[in-house]
Order: structure tokens, then C-alpha cells, then sequence
């Protein structure tokens, strides 16, 4: 089950993807693949080892996505990020103060054994 925090969290990707693959220069013209990275991103955060508690993507030391789709993400973060308070200032104010709450500690199973 998916809580709300983490559904907040998708509908802000989703936002953020969608303002990207629409008005960014940078942007590949084929809209199925900013579909299928967000499919992937979904994905992730419902498999997220935090749940409810996750810290933000950027603080989390546990890394979900490979190395070349971290890096795509960022890029869509960092360029939608600051075009989101015009357009969805509410999801952009979350995400912000999301992003100021302490990383919890690695739940016990995932935890290096010494």
C-alpha cells in the first residue's frame, strides 16, 4: 500500500517530467521515453527501503536508480525545479521543505552485517 507521501512524491516527478519533455530545450522528442523513466521512477518509490520516512532522493544513502538515470533525473530536477513555483507552487514548497527533513537511519534489514 502507498502512502500519501509517497504518492505526493510521484505526482511531483510526474509534474516535473512533464514540464521538462514540454518546454525544455534540452528535451528528447520522443515522449515514450520520459514515460518509461517515469514508470521506472514509480517504481522505485514503491519499493522505497524508507516508505513513508523516506528523506529526499539527493540525501538518501541508498541509491535506487543506476548511475545514467540518477543523472537524467537530476538534470529534469534542476531544470524544473525552480519553473515548478510558477506552475505547481504547492508540490514545489512540499518538495522543498521535503528536503529538509533528517535522513532517518537504514531500517534494520538492510543494514551491512560486521
Amino acid at each position: 500500500m502507498t502512502g500519501k507521501r509517497i504518492l505526493r512524491e510521484k505526482l511531483t516527478l510526474y509534474k516535473m517530467i512533464a514540464l521538462y519533455a514540454r518546454r525544455s530545450p534540452e528535451a528528447l522528442p520522443d515522449p515514450f521515453h520520459y514515460q518509461a523513466l517515469y514508470e521506472y521512477a514509480a517504481k522505485r518509490l514503491d519499493c522505497c527501503v524508507f516508505g513513508e520516512e523516506k528523506p529526499a532522493c539527493k540525501h538518501c544513502p541508498v541509491h535506487c536508480y543506476p548511475f545514467a538515470k540518477r543523472e537524467e533525473i537530476k538534470q529534469i530536477m534542476r531544470w524544473a525545479g525552480p519553473r515548478m513555483l510558477w506552475r505547481h507552487p504547492l508540490l514545489a514548497l512540499r518538495h522543498l521543505l521535503d528536503g529538509k527533513r533528517p535522513v532517518p537511519p537504514l531500517p534494520e534489514k538492510y543494514r551491512s552485517k560486521k
